[in-house]
């Protein structure tokens, strides 16, 4: 009987099998070529990386001179660590707060509305700014705020007030560069619930209308719980990015982060892509980069775990 078993066991595999396999080929191919392979790439956070005359970049990193924690030592030690931190990890908690917020409001709304085609249109008009880059964004952010011509001024001398000089003015930035985030992100984040809501009962409304709840008792003890699954696992595939920001957001948006506002609005994305355009070691570059991954990587397992003690229906992993 044992040796059945495994002969059932062994022709398991079946057409469909190999098909999936064949479709999911690619993907798996573009996965080991540029997510994996240049995980390799990580022993550099940890040698004194210097090219060798003559030899390529693989020769140069193996006889590189290794220096253990010493890059890190360096980051960890520097006057800008404690700086990106806070703005980085401030920064995305607002974003996945306010976004999620949004997402959800705009998503119960839309779902709301008796005219389709209307409905179709407000989810177009949405969602067109989420495949913007960010660099046409900045021109726009530009002709609004510029001191001398932007939109922002005239409207305020206009109503007799003075021009902000707004890329000399550090105060003005958390709420420009949150607005534009929630702005640009908005209706992916809403199709995605909204999606979530066409899912639902159609007839646990028709009970609730029939019970005579309202719109809001409806949204609160039919919506919310319906889509409380789909609501926590993006808050746990945002809370794995905490520390990692929006470069174009932050570089973009900003004029390329004057010195007037580095304070303010520099994160970790930007701090290495200024290291790397800089004379500093790449090593220390990359001590920084692989940091952020570790720390991504603790933060996703830890919220899961967190939702697993609370509910292990609405886990990830």
């Amino acid at each position: 009987m044992a040796e059945k078993d495994k002969v059932k066991k062994r022709r398991h595999w079946n057409r469909d099998d190999t098909e999936l396999t064949l479709i999911s080929l690619p993907t798996v191919i573009w996965f080991v070529l540029f997510s994996y392979l240049p995980m390799f790439g990580i022993i550099i956070a940890f040698k004194e990386y210097k090219l060798s005359g003559g030899h390529g970049f693989l020769y140069s990193l193996l006889h590189s001179e290794w220096v253990g924690w010493k890059n890190f030592k360096y980051f960890f030690t520097s006057n800008a660590f404690a700086m990106l931190l806070r703005n980085t990890i401030l920064y995305n908690v607002v974003f996945i707060i306010l976004g999620a917020f949004f997402a959800v409001l705009f998503a119960v709304m839309l779902s709301n509305l008796r005219n389709k085609k209307g409905s179709k249109v407000y989810q177009t008009m949405m969602f067109f700014p989420y495949f913007m880059s960010w660099v046409v964004i900045s021109y726009i952010v530009y002709a609004v705020l510029t001191p001398e011509k932007g939109y922002a001024n005239a409207i305020i001398t206009a109503l007799g007030g003075q021009k902000i000089m707004w890329y000399q003015e550090a105060k003005y930035w958390p709420f420009i560069l949150t607005f534009m985030k929630i702005w640009k992100g908005l209706g992916y984040g809403m199709v995605i619930y909204l999606a979530s809501i066409t899912g639902i009962d159609p007839s646990l409304y028709e009970a609730a209308v029939m019970d005579g709840a309202t719109k809001w008792q409806q949204a609160k003890y039919i919506t919310l719980p319906s889509i409380k699954t789909v609501l926590v696992m993006m808050l746990i595939l945002d809370t794995g990015k905490i520390f990692y920001s929006d470069f174009g957001l932050f570089y973009q948006i900003t004029g390329q982060i004057p010195q007037s506002l580095y304070s303010t609005v520099s994160t970790f994305d930007t701090y290495i892509y200024k290291a790397i355009q800089s004379s500093a070691p790449i090593g220390k570059t990359a001590a920084a980069s692989f940091f952020q991954s570790i720390c991504c990587c603790c933060t996703i397992l830890f919220a899961n775990w967190v939702v697993s003690k609370i509910d292990k229906d609405s886990t990830i992993i």
